[in-house]
């Protein structure tokens, strides 16, 4: 048995015995992991949605709920979609898995946790006389998911695994396996297997499951696929059965020991998680020690002051996205996660905010490798983008998207035309950050030109000459009218990242100085009457409009064509539309907010908005809430606390540019920038003590610090510093450069 799972035992039997012991085994569970990084609660899930725990490996992915006399497993597989090119269809619920153990007593001393350092769901609890201890993890390097039960007596596991399937297949029972097999009404092939070997005791295959009686431990091991493909011209199908693939997986699963899947699987998640390290603060003992309901508790009510739980919401973010985009489809509303057919907003892709909200982190918070998956959904979609898109615009270049997307390129609701031009966004900071030419030049650079013909060909010239975007529409607000702020900003967007893709692969210079000629004659956002930025061309915003999109200050974040330090005036102006939409909002809407002020370098505004976050719309799971749940929030707050500490967006390194007071001291390690550089730092009362940079690929290298820096090291003297705080040297490719606070 893991290590891990024997102290989590051994605390539970401590929990009878004098108090001095329990605190020691308490410290011995919390030195497994790093402090702050471990979901746990006092009782089992009874709520999917607020209260299970997410596991998953980019693929597949399930919610416990550590039901002690039936363990409930919903599983989902990424793939599984109704739907084609013509209806959007939704995403599915893939079944569920329950383990029925009757013979057991009344549960004391019940712990469920979810640890993100390791991507590890345990339970234990002691049921008369005999400590239980189930572990359950999704493997990426084995592809399946593995659901562990043990004990500390022998025999004491007599109970049935059954199955159900959400679409009313029948569950076929063959000895020590459940197989479920079918189609839908698009015709994707799927299946699910569910393998249970047995440490002692019996086994036995019946009608409604698999028995088993007087065994000392159980292993489950899941598999599930479907025969979709992403790629169109093979029909988005692989052409053959998921039988024999998700067979061989189980099957050579099986042949490892637990402890070595479990050794690979940590493995493989740490090399992803342990890159960036945060520590904005230590949380008073007797907060620390509460389960996190407890704590989210004592947050609302109490506002005790909890900079673990902080960092917790922080860390969790990254272990939504490793869990849910690798390898695969990139993440959907849910992220990977979902128990109804008919899941709401059908647990699609949201091209006008909340796919590309999740993945806002990937590239900042070291987890590049995650936003592969949105980059291959980006290709796949490009040819029935196109028809489609010629189809509605009589264009003959380029393509665009809807609002609602499915994984076939089908698509609905809304037509959302700088769609496909926010999706190009994320193909440039994918370079930006690694800057790989070769990817540059044969994956986002043709993408980056194909949307830019799209809007040569589609832009309208007023009669003083001035370039802009017909027929636009403000999410989700306002008529469709020419000129729309968020349609002028994400177009600006995309021609300054084609013109510097086209710079840097040195090509296509006349199409090159057409772009940058259009880029200079759109229209730009205007400052009103009562001094914020438009959102329409005609100047009508109403200040007492708190609608949740604020899309108008997309220049602001994620794009940039805003900075308080370069275009100070419609920095101001976008604070003053950000004011009078107020601090209130959906999950989704407020983490975009705290990512503008951050941006605008308002950090104390940041953290209160963050800290609502947390107070108001995450559910005891840390599940972000519209409500319903949906993952963008997550993933929007730790971009949101990334832009904090680093920002690199107007060709600089800016260190702590929006601190906040509450997190006065601290550090972080493996953040990166862009130009391929990775940042440590550590700070005190808001002064910067020592900060490391490595740079990857070489270059010049510009800092600006939020205090005076001095580099070390024979190179300090070939710093140039052009201003306060400012500090610009040459770099070598994979060379680390050091600093410390003055």
């Amino acid at each position: 048995m893991k290590i891990r799972c024997v102290v989590l035992c051994v605390l539970a039997a401590l929990l009878l015995t004098p108090r001095t012991l329990v605190q020691a085994a308490e410290k011995a569970v919390l030195a497994a992991s790093p402090a702050g990084q471990i979901l746990w609660y006092e009782k089992s899930a009874q709520n999917w949605e607020t209260e299970s725990l997410p596991i998953g490996n980019g693929r597949l992915g399930a919610m416990i709920f550590g039901t002690v006399e039936k363990e409930q497993i919903q599983f989902n597989e990424i793939t599984l979609w109704t739907g084609d090119e013509k209806d959007t269809g939704q995403y599915q619920n893939f079944g569920q898995v329950e383990v029925d153990l009757p013979q057991v007593k009344p549960a004391l001393n019940y712990r469920r946790e979810l640890d993100i350092s390791r991507a590890v769901h345990t339970v234990t609890y002691i049921s008369d006389g005999v400590t239980y201890c189930r572990e359950s993890f999704s493997s990426f390097p084995d592809q399946v998911m593995v659901f562990r039960f043990t004990a500390d007596k022998p025999a004491s596991y007599t109970g049935v695994i059954t199955q159900k399937d959400s679409h009313n297949v029948k569950i076929a029972v063959s000895q020590n396996r459940l197989t479920s097999a079918g189609k839908l009404k698009n015709g994707l092939q799927f299946e699910s297997q569910i393998l249970v070997l047995n440490d002692g005791g019996t086994l036995e295959a019946r009608p409604e499951g698999i028995a088993f009686k007087g065994v000392n431990g159980l292993s489950l091991i899941l598999g599930a696929g479907t025969d979709y493909l992403n790629q169109r011209s093979k029909g988005w199908r692989t052409g053959e059965s998921p039988h024999r693939k998700i067979t061989e997986q189980i099957e050579k699963a099986a042949k490892r020991s637990y402890a070595d899947m479990l050794a690979a699987h940590i493995h493989d998640y740490q090399a992803l998680f342990n890159r960036v390290r945060l520590d904005n603060g230590k949380t008073e003992a007797r907060i620390a020690r509460l389960p996190t309901s407890g704590r989210l508790a004592n947050y609302k009510t109490l506002n005790a002051k909890d900079p673990e739980l902080e960092n917790l919401l922080f860390q969790y973010g990254r272990y939504l996205l490793i869990s849910s985009s690798r390898n695969s489809l990139p993440a959907n509303l849910q992220g990977l996660w979902n128990n109804s057919n008919n899941p709401p907003w059908r647990c699609d892709y949201h091209s006008n905010i909340n796919i590309q909200m999740n993945y806002w982190l990937a590239e900042t918070a070291n987890l590049a490798e995650c936003a592969e998956p949105l980059l291959a959904y980006i290709a796949s979609l490009r040819e029935v983008r196109k028809e489609q898109t010629s189809a509605e615009f009589k264009t003959k270049r380029g393509w665009t998207v809807r609002t609602e997307n499915n994984i076939f390129g089908g698509s609905g609701w809304e037509w959302n035309t700088p769609g496909s031009a926010w999706y190009c966004q994320h193909l440039w900071e994918h370079y930006a950050f690694g800057c790989d030419k070769e990817y540059l030049k044969s994956v986002a650079y043709p993408v980056l030109k194909e949307v830019c013909e799209f809007w040569e060909d589609r832009l309208k010239m007023l009669p003083g000459g001035k370039l802009v975007a017909p027929m636009g529409f403000s999410p989700e607000q306002g008529p469709r009218e020419d000129g729309v702020s968020f349609d002028q900003e994400i177009i600006w967007d995309l021609f300054t990242n084609y013109i510097e893709a086209s710079q840097t692969l040195d090509v296509d210079p006349e199409y090159r100085q057409k772009v940058t000629a259009m880029r200079d004659k759109l229209l730009v956002p205007k400052i009103g009457k009562w001094g914020q930025l438009q959102e329409w061309m005609v100047d009508r915003d109403d200040p007492r409009n708190n609608h949740r999109h604020v899309s108008h200050l997309f220049a602001v974040h994620p794009g940039r064509q805003i900075a308080p330090m370069n275009t100070p005036a419609l920095a101001e102006a976008a604070r003053v539309s950000l004011r009078a939409r107020g601090d209130g909002g959906t999950g989704w809407s407020k983490a975009w907010k705290i990512n503008f002020w951050a941006r605008l370098l308002d950090g104390n505004h940041a953290y209160k908005m963050y800290s609502e976050l947390l107070k108001n719309n995450i559910t005891l799971n840390l599940f972000d809430t519209h409500p319903p749940f949906q993952i963008d929030g997550n993933f929007g707050a730790t971009a949101a606390v990334c832009e904090l500490l680093l920002q690199s967006q107007a060709g600089e390194l800016h260190l702590l540019p929006a601190l906040p007071d509450a997190w006065a001291t601290g550090s972080v390690t493996g953040l990166r920038g862009r130009g391929g550089v990775v940042v440590d730092m550590a700070w005190e009362k808001g002064k910067l003590l020592n900060v490391t940079i490595k740079s990857n690929l070489g270059g010049r290298c510009r800092i600006r610090a939020s205090s005076s820096l001095t580099m070390e090291g024979a190179l300090a003297s070939s710093v140039k510093s052009p201003e306060a705080n400012v500090i610009e040297f040459n770099t070598t490719a994979g060379t680390t450069y050091t600093f410390t606070g003055k």
